[in-house]
């Protein structure tokens, strides 16, 4: 069976959300949460993980407008981000809007009766799945 195993980030200047595919590609699970103390570090980690899932691919959430779709400063420096991915990695990363993914993750962190507070990398974790999982179900959609 082919690996459809993807890989999710939720890109912040602080901390970046990841999240992993099933081997299907069909259920993305929040993974863990790198504190970025250096860009390089952080896309070192990255590309481990993903060879170490032997991923299909990379999905980042990409920071449109509310408003419309225009693409600001936020874009430009998930933009930046991917261009260091890309020195080192070689499969497909694919930008999926995450509008409102940050919501959605505290939505579903509060159902389960945990609070926020401090612990914002569960948060970064949920919304990398969250991310994720909007790319694999579009895909699927668009298979059908």
């Amino acid at each position: 069976m082919e690996n459809r195993t993807f890989i999710g980030i939720d890109y912040g200047d602080r901390r970046i959300g990841l999240a992993r595919s099933d081997l299907t590609g069909l259920i993305a699970s929040p993974l863990k949460t790198i504190t970025v103390k250096s860009f390089d570090k952080a896309v070192d980690e990255i590309i481990a993980i993903s060879k170490e899932s032997d991923s299909a691919g990379m999905v980042i959430g990409y920071p449109v407008s509310a408003t419309g779709g225009s693409q600001g400063e936020s874009c430009q420096k998930v933009d930046r981000f991917i261009k260091r991915l890309e020195k080192k990695y070689t499969g497909p990363i694919y930008r999926v809007d995450e509008r409102y993914s940050s919501v959605e993750a505290e939505d579903i962190v509060h159902l389960h009766n945990k609070k926020t507070g401090q612990d914002k990398s569960r948060l970064d974790r949920m919304a990398a799945a969250i991310i994720l999982q909007r790319f694999l179900d579009e895909r699927r959609n668009e298979k059908d």
